[in-house]
């Protein structure tokens, strides 16, 4: 009877296995493979965590059923997989003794250890709260008692207040790396016994970005002096009590990353909030920048460039492709387009992390080709299509900007694509589902001002937390305000 139950539940585990890993796969393929653009990201992976999890229920009855059968499944261990860094809290697991001597289950002889084996796992402390206590003493003199001495007191970010800039920096981290909003935080305080009221974490946070903010600036300008930069721009809902709901506004992305051509210089990100949308707010924030914009199609860089010829615009592919791909089911066009512009990534792949030389000659003995025969296909189907068809449409949004889609032929700095900025405005958007919408235009600013920072933590590898909380201690003890340059995230690399 036993075996007959441990079969079953194994071979039902088996087949739920086999259709849940199916349903993985298919997740993987709308991300990765030839339609990766039909599944929103977030949506992806709330699909995957979901599959995963009734897999690994599956796993866990097939592996009860065979333990139930009395299977004798080989030991796994994983020494070694685990950081270094960890504390290791050791314990024995070991057989019966009598006054420490281990009899022989077989012959009563004594038993001596032979070997032993050894496993590691994960444990977790949950959020543990210290209280620090600094003490000052006072110091007086017995010979002319008329000078009392004492140490001034550590400095603080929060003057006054109970947090430690350690402290601080969690509640920053979460909010804008992590995504939980103070009210969310407050309530995980709250189950270890700490009350404390969200806009007591909020007074905090204001007063963190009050002495970030030149850091955010200071990252901006370094920014301008780039010669190369992609920019864009991502919806910022932000409360309007005086009409009861929310304006939009806008938190513009300016990021550098050479990385693809071996440039020198760190890679970086800026986020700047502003009330709208007016191609002012990018020539603002640009200053004197002269070089190449990597944009999409939104009109106003076009007027910035208009007005500003230092500025050369270079416009995604990725934009262009995805306009085609909305209608690859059914135009037979639309497809033929999409195997052009697959042609141009397949050579990119091969040329990224080459010299900026080295891509230029390598795009002009075969990109070029690509990109004039596609330029031909266009206009000769434009002649052919309604301008009011969404065809029409997708094929003019690439014919009016092709000169600045063109410019990575001739400049092997420019990438193919704006993702690289997409990507730092992901953790944004994010950040915009969990809190919805900023309680004011200055809690937009103040938003753009931390997450360039964490950003920045991330682009460079070290961890946020740590970071933030070494620099808000200089922060508050006076660091000179015009060396911030001294504390940025890329310069603790290495």
């Amino acid at each position: 009877m036993a075996y007959f139950y441990s079969a079953t539940v194994a071979g039902f585990c088996s087949a739920v296995d086999k259709r849940l890993q199916s349903i993985i796969d298919a997740f993987m393929r709308h991300r990765y493979g030839a339609r990766s653009e039909q599944l929103d990201p977030d949506q992806l992976q709330l699909g995957l965590e979901d599959v995963e999890t009734a897999l690994g229920q599956a796993r866990a009855a097939r592996e009860a059923a065979a333990g139930h059968a009395g299977s004798d499944r080989p030991r796994k261990t994983n020494r070694g997989s685990l950081p270094a860094h960890l504390e290791r809290i050791e314990q024995i697991v070991d057989v019966e003794s009598v006054d420490g001597i281990r009899p022989c289950p077989c012959c009563g002889g004594t038993l001596h250890q032979i070997g032993e084996d050894v496993s590691e796992r994960l444990d977790v402390v949950p959020t543990t709260f210290r209280v620090l206590v600094t003490r000052r003493p006072r110091y007086g003199c017995r010979s002319c008692e008329g000078a009392v001495v004492q140490a001034l007191a550590p400095a603080r970010i929060v003057e006054g207040g109970i947090p430690t800039e350690a402290l601080i920096a969690q509640v920053l981290v979460a909010k804008y790396a992590d995504h939980l909003p103070l009210y969310r935080q407050a309530q995980i305080y709250a189950r270890q016994g700490i009350d404390l009221d969200r806009s007591t974490l909020a007074d905090w946070v204001g007063r963190a970005a009050w002495y970030l903010r030149p850091l955010r600036d200071h990252t901006l300008e370094r920014l301008r002096r780039s010669e190369r930069l992609f920019a864009d721009e991502t919806t910022a809902p932000v409360l309007d009590p005086g009409r009861g709901r929310t304006k939009t506004g806008q938190l513009w992305t300016y990021a550098r990353d050479d990385r693809p051509w071996g440039g020198g210089d760190p890679p970086m990100v800026a986020y700047v909030y502003a009330a709208d949308r007016k191609s002012e707010r990018a020539e603002a924030h640009l200053g004197d920048f002269a070089g190449i914009l990597q944009v999409d199609g939104y009109g106003g860089y076009a007027a910035l460039a208009k007005r500003r010829q230092q500025v050369s615009l270079a416009f995604c592919w990725a934009h262009v492709r995805r306009k085609f791909f909305e209608l690859a089911d059914t135009s037979p066009v639309a497809t033929e387009v999409l195997r052009r512009i697959t042609l141009l990534y397949l050579v990119e792949k091969e040329v990224r992390g080459q010299s900026a030389h080295q891509r230029r000659d390598v795009r002009n003995e075969r990109s070029r080709v690509i990109i004039d025969d596609l330029h031909r296909h266009l206009e000769a189907r434009a002649c052919q299509v309604s301008a009011k068809a969404k065809l029409g449409e997708a094929i003019r949004y690439a014919l009016t900007r092709w000169e600045g889609l063109s410019r990575f032929l001739d400049d092997g700095r420019i990438d193919l694509d704006s993702n690289s900025v997409e990507r730092s405005i992901r953790p944004l958007a994010l950040n915009r589902k969990s809190a919805l919408f900023a309680g004011s235009d200055e809690g937009g600013d103040n938003w753009a001002v931390i997450a360039t920072l964490i950003e920045n933590c991330k682009l460079s590898g070290i961890n946020p937390h740590t970071w933030l909380t070494k620099t808000l201690t200089k922060l508050a003890n006076g660091h000179p305000a015009n060396s911030v340059g001294q504390l940025m995230p890329w310069t603790d690399v290495g």
